[in-house]
């Protein structure tokens, strides 16, 4: 037989892991109000979504639909700005980006924290002030590092020896003098609740701190009179749930900040320790209070400045997921029931993933809830699947929902407002959904369904 291929089995597809059941909830009508967004309800069995009932949702903007919730997401917004008062907050745009969430940034008076030319030019197209942008990436092109300059931005995240050099020149181009911070990579990897406090310099972003780059580009940035070295940047993480990670960073960074004094003289007054800040996705699932983050760090950078003998530097926080998350729901309309007899019902739904591929890719849990209407039906356990050539195309891996689905039902898949509309794609060539966003019975599209044409355009 080959060792390349052999029978599947019939219990290929895998039942849950006997070390971790699923769990069958009590009720499979009930929305978890820390998993739902702020203002999910059900109203005459169906789920209401920021006053506006998603069967309407769906007639009106079709299927699947990416739903946010307005006063969600701005409202987590001004939970984080006011939790970090004297400090910074900048919404990480990887998140979620479009026009109207840039709006929504704006106007709850954050930052935000771009990654490539395309999402500068989202945030510039709404007038959002270059001064509140930060700049970040591995591999900026000229171009975008000139754009950066050329308009302003408030700070530039710099990431390579050779970003630095560009950055010298283009600032002497354009006359302008940009604040630069260092991306350090401080050994720290933090995930869900684990950290883990050795080298990871095995990595794309950043300088290594152990291995003296983080100090050498300090230096390089300093002999460039027209760059101004601000501050240090960490990222160590994502879905993080406690502090304990973050103090071991802000602890390394303090021996840069300290070897920079004394090396150069040069008190730097800034540090950003990123975000990654995680939120419930399932039951079970635990995320700290945000006042309590904010507590947390502000102790723990004040604590690690003292002991080094330096002033306090003021500290900025780079939330997406914790903003964006759970602020999102997608809808889909059930397709195809399969019932595999002693071991799942597979439930197909219009999308997959193709709009949201973070199960596929890395294993991400998700809530969902039949939402069109109310069931006492036994629970069955399922699958929720997608409809892309692909066996691994699935939304939500194992779950229980009502006996009595059928085709044409709505389901809603819970905490989906970051990561799957950016990582969207069109694999088996289908468009990707609309966005709409909800408040007060009352939606909008924000960002529209993509058409057939807009798949063939651009082709020969």
């Amino acid at each position: 037989m080959s060792r390349f291929a052999h029978p599947a089995g019939d219990r290929h597809a895998e039942v849950l892991p006997e070390d971790r059941p699923p769990h069958v909830p009590s009720d499979l009508n009930t929305l978890d109000p820390t998993i739902w967004s702020r203002t999910s309800g059900r109203v005459d069995g169906s789920v209401t979504i920021g006053g506006a009932d998603v069967r309407d949702l769906v007639a009106r903007h079709g299927s699947p639909l990416y739903v946010v919730d307005e006063e969600d997401f701005r409202s987590r917004c001004r939970d984080y700005r006011e939790a970090f008062t004297g400090g910074e907050v900048h919404y990480a745009g990887k998140a979620f980006l479009c026009r109207e969430v840039a709006r929504w940034i704006m106007d709850e008076g954050l930052g935000l924290d771009v990654c490539s030319a395309g999402e500068l030019a989202v945030a510039l197209s709404v007038g959002f002030p270059p001064e509140r942008i930060t700049m970040h990436g591995n591999n900026k092109s000229l171009a975008e590092l000139e754009k950066a300059v050329e308009v302003g931005v408030g700070h530039i995240v710099a990431d390579s020896f050779e970003e630095i050099a560009r950055l010298g020149f283009l600032a002497d181009k354009h006359g302008r003098r940009p604040q630069v911070m260092i991306r350090v990579t401080v050994g720290v990897e933090a995930h869900t609740h684990e950290f883990i406090a050795t080298a990871h310099d095995d990595q794309k972003f950043g300088f290594s701190l152990s291995s003296g780059a983080a100090a050498e580009a300090a230096r390089r940035i300093l002999a460039l009179p027209q760059l101004e070295l601000v501050g240090l940047h960490s990222h160590i993480g994502s879905q993080i749930t406690d502090t304990a990670g973050f103090e071991v960073a802000a602890r390394r960074l303090a021996t840069l900040l300290v070897q920079i004094k004394e090396e150069h003289g040069v008190v730097l007054p800034e540090l950003d320790l990123g975000g990654g800040y995680g939120i419930p996705y399932v039951d079970g699932d635990v995320a700290p209070d945000v006042k309590e983050i904010a507590d947390s760090l502000r102790e723990i950078v004040a604590k690690v400045a003292r002991s080094a003998g330096l002033p306090v530097p003021r500290l900025t926080v780079e939330p997406g997921r914790a903003i964006a998350g759970r602020a999102g729901v997608t809808l889909y309309e059930v397709g195809t029931i399969k019932d595999v007899e002693g071991l799942r019902t597979y439930v197909s739904v219009d999308g997959g993933m193709s709009d949201n591929i973070r199960t596929a890719l890395y294993g991400a849990e998700y809530t969902a809830r039949l939402a069109s209407r109310e069931s006492t039906a036994p629970p069955m356990l399922s699958r929720l699947v997608g409809k892309h050539c692909e066996s691994g195309d699935m939304v939500v891996r194992d779950l229980w929902l009502p006996g009595d689905l059928a085709t044409g039902d709505l389901i809603a898949v819970a905490g989906t407002g970051a990561y799957c509309r950016s990582l969207a794609n069109n694999y088996n060539y289908l468009p990707r959904p609309a966005v709409v966003a909800v408040k007060a019975g009352e939606s909008r599209v924000i960002v529209r369904r993509e058409t057939e044409d807009d798949l063939l355009r651009g082709q020969a």
